[in-house]
């Protein structure tokens, strides 16, 4: 027996944790087929339907909720895959008011240095790996000057830095 409520935060989690599309499908699947509410030719038909509705790839979502739960199960799935849009744009519209006092843009400034934090946290996890030698760290150094430059766009830094790994490492 599904529980709606269950049923709802386990779309909503999906919705919330995802950019959109399709990825939000690992982490129903795995919820959905844990609690054996769904099959795996569930998510092939919902998936297909949604291919083939006019409109966004997130559709799929609602015509999942619908087979495996009917008509509520649609409209439990619809209002999940709405509420983090909505939540964005109240956040948004609230942003906007208060980003010019002192205090907001001190707290960004904040936060984009707990970012830079945590990105070069990142960085010093990766190149303690077994994996890291002077031929990645040089393609990686190199790629982060032409980024820091901002004068070459990211596609190319990606494209260059693929191909001269390919060329060291092969």
């Amino acid at each position: 027996m599904i529980n709606p409520l269950i049923y709802f935060l386990l779309f909503l989690k999906a919705s919330l944790f995802s950019t959109g599309g399709f990825s939000n499908l690992p982490s129903l699947h795995q919820d959905l087929i844990a609690n054996g509410w769904a099959v795996e030719a569930d998510f092939g038909q919902s998936i297909a339907i949604g291919q083939i509705s006019p409109g966004p790839n997130g559709l799929w979502v609602i015509s999942m909720g619908y087979l495996t739960y009917g008509f509520l199960g649609a409209l439990l799935a619809l209002i999940a895959i709405i509420i983090p849009a909505l939540l964005v744009l109240a956040v948004s519209a609230g942003y906007t008011r208060i980003e010019h006092r002192a205090g907001v843009q001190g707290a960004m400034r904040g936060v984009s240095l707990a970012v830079v934090g945590l990105l070069l946290t990142v960085v010093a996890t990766i190149l303690r790996q077994p994996g890291a030698d002077w031929k990645g760290l040089l393609i990686a150094a190199a790629a982060f000057g032409l980024a820091f430059s901002r004068k070459v766009n990211i596609l190319i830094i990606l494209s260059l830095a693929g191909l001269v790994g390919y060329l060291l490492y092969r």
